[in-house]
């Protein structure tokens, strides 16, 4: 997982939807109900079904081939689904394809174009007014920092720079809905972190943010996160409630050889499941048992493994989501 940031202050915006945003009349700004999406005989998305509300940072989850990219790719309009019901506004998302602006995985812009040719360039297909797209793509460049580079060739920036690039071409059209298909991979700390403090203003503009990133410390930003594993949602809540769902007591346990410390520890009465995080085993307990951690370091010891740490740990949104693919595979 990667390493914490410090909280900025989108993390308080994004738990309640910004005032005066219009409602809908199912109270949502995007609704996906069953929604599924065949390639062939591979299904890539599988009867998922959540809802956004206007206003909110709404995160997906998942590891790759878990659907995210095809989800976004629908509710952007630029796909169709083989099922199901994909709304923007109460309206099909292929409608509303003028109101969502999308932020792809990969760089989808022209290296050959400069950072302004760019931005006129999707402005146009947008069908945004000629004097707008100057005016507006000028704007969002100063707030990005980038007014400097308008006739730098976008093949030459940074990946940062790019990722910001692509972000404002997203923005151009001013877009009621944002989708933003892991926006901050491949972008170092300073910029993941001017990243989210940008998304503040746009928040507080009433812009309704859906986003898919694999870092835990950002999906802890979004008012609700859904998980998806293959196609499918395993949990849907807010951060928090997902991690006081968690079942039992957690421990993290550090011993010599701890390739066997699953199945050491697994045999342990009062223990309902271990997870491995690389050299670190997280051990979920029943709460009602006493000493717990004496009762682990004594066991792992009698198998012979050299204990060097037991500690309790608060669950985190990792764990739950082990916890949860776990429990959907067994």
């Amino acid at each position: 997982m990667a390493e914490r940031e410090p909280e900025v202050a989108v993390s308080a915006i994004a738990r309640q939807p910004a005032a005066g945003v219009q409602e809908t009349t199912t109270g949502a700004a995007l609704r996906v109900v069953d929604l599924r999406k065949n390639y062939g005989a591979v299904e890539a998305v599988r009867g998922l079904t959540f809802d956004v509300r206007p206003g909110e940072v709404f995160g997906l989850i998942g590891p790759d081939g878990a659907g995210k990219t095809t989800t976004f790719q629908i509710l952007a309009g630029v796909m169709e689904s083989t099922s199901g019901v994909a709304d923007v506004f109460d309206r099909p998302a292929r409608e509303m394809r003028s109101r969502t602006g999308y932020l792809t995985q990969s760089f989808s812009l022209y290296p050959d174009l400069t950072v302004l040719e760019n931005i006129r360039y999707i402005g146009d297909l947008r069908l945004v007014p000629r004097g707008e797209i100057e005016r507006r793509g000028l704007h969002y460049l100063r707030l990005f920092n980038m007014d400097r580079f308008t006739d730098r060739l976008a093949g030459r920036l940074s990946g940062g720079m790019r990722q910001k690039l692509s972000l404002v071409c997203a923005l151009v059209p001013e877009p009621q809905v944002l989708l933003l298909d892991e926006p901050t991979t491949g972008v170092d700390p300073v910029s993941r972190r001017e990243f989210w403090k940008l998304l503040s203003e746009f928040l507080s503009q009433g812009v309704t943010i859906v986003m898919a990133t694999p870092y835990l410390d950002e999906a802890e930003r979004c008012a609700r996160v859904v998980f998806l594993h293959e196609g499918r949602r395993l949990a849907l809540d807010r951060p928090d409630a997902l991690r006081a769902s968690c079942h039992g007591a957690l421990f993290e346990v550090i011993a010599s050889d701890h390739r066997r410390l699953p199945d050491v520890l697994r045999s342990v009465n009062g223990v309902i499941d271990v997870q491995m995080f690389g050299e670190r085993a997280h051990v979920c307990v029943d709460p009602a048992m006493e000493t717990a951690a004496e009762a682990i370091a004594s066991h792992a010891s009698a198998a012979g493994l050299a204990v060097t740490g037991v500690r309790p740990i608060a669950p985190s949104l990792e764990d739950v989501f082990i916890a949860r693919l776990h429990e959907a595979t067994t």
